[in-house]
């Protein structure tokens, strides 16, 4: 029990240095020979939990995005308008852009571009999101009537492509004055608003 402890400690200690060398190296600078470094551990105990580089950066993204996920999950399962839980999904996205989460992401979509093994995972975990705004879209067609042209998986593509877009502008620095990213995001809780209280 005593091993069990301790090889878990080991474990989130180098995912918690693997997390930081991302969000200070970003992935192509990044070795496992640095976050060990970073974790105080030798190279061997990386390659002992996680394999490789690329298997210790999947499990950051897994920690990372199970936790967000299930917030989100949990947040829409409320009884409240759609358009006040759209809402909290734009708060939650400047949580996210905080604590680095989106940053996490981003790194592992363009790390998946050229490795399979990430880009396999990353999928994985977007269809995650995908399965959610879908049953949500599903829900919004319900309430509403109509969804106008468009299937709910269809809304649900545009939606998670519209925050994923956005993420990636934030992170490289657009000025709200030069492309009003998180206004537009926002604007369409309004739109949400508006076809929810007509349809009242």
């Amino acid at each position: 029990m005593a091993s069990t402890t301790h090889e878990m400690t080991t474990s989130l200690t180098i995912l918690d240095a693997a997390r930081r060398c991302l969000l200070a190296d970003g992935f192509a600078a990044m070795s496992t020979r640095k976050v060990a470094a970073a974790a105080g551990v030798p190279l061997s105990q990386v390659h002992y939990h996680f394999g490789s580089k690329a298997g210790m950066l999947i499990a950051v993204l897994d920690a990372e995005n199970e936790r967000r996920l299930a917030r989100q999950v949990s947040m829409y399962a409320q009884d409240s308008p759609l358009w006040r839980r759209y809402e909290q999904a734009c708060d939650f996205l400047e949580d996210d852009l905080e604590s680095g989460y989106v940053r996490v992401l981003q790194e592992m979509i363009a790390a998946g571009w050229s490795t399979p093994e990430i880009a396999k995972k990353v999928r994985a975990m977007l269809l995650g999101w995908h399965a959610l705004l879908a049953d949500v879209s599903k829900e919004a067609a319900d309430r509403l009537g109509t969804l106008g042209p468009f299937a709910p998986e269809e809304v649900a593509t545009l939606v998670s492509n519209a925050f994923i877009g956005a993420e990636a502008m934030l992170l490289l620095g657009f000025d709200r004055h030069e492309v009003p990213i998180r206004a537009s995001l926002r604007r369409v809780g309004q739109l949400i608003r508006d076809a929810e209280e007509r349809a009242t």
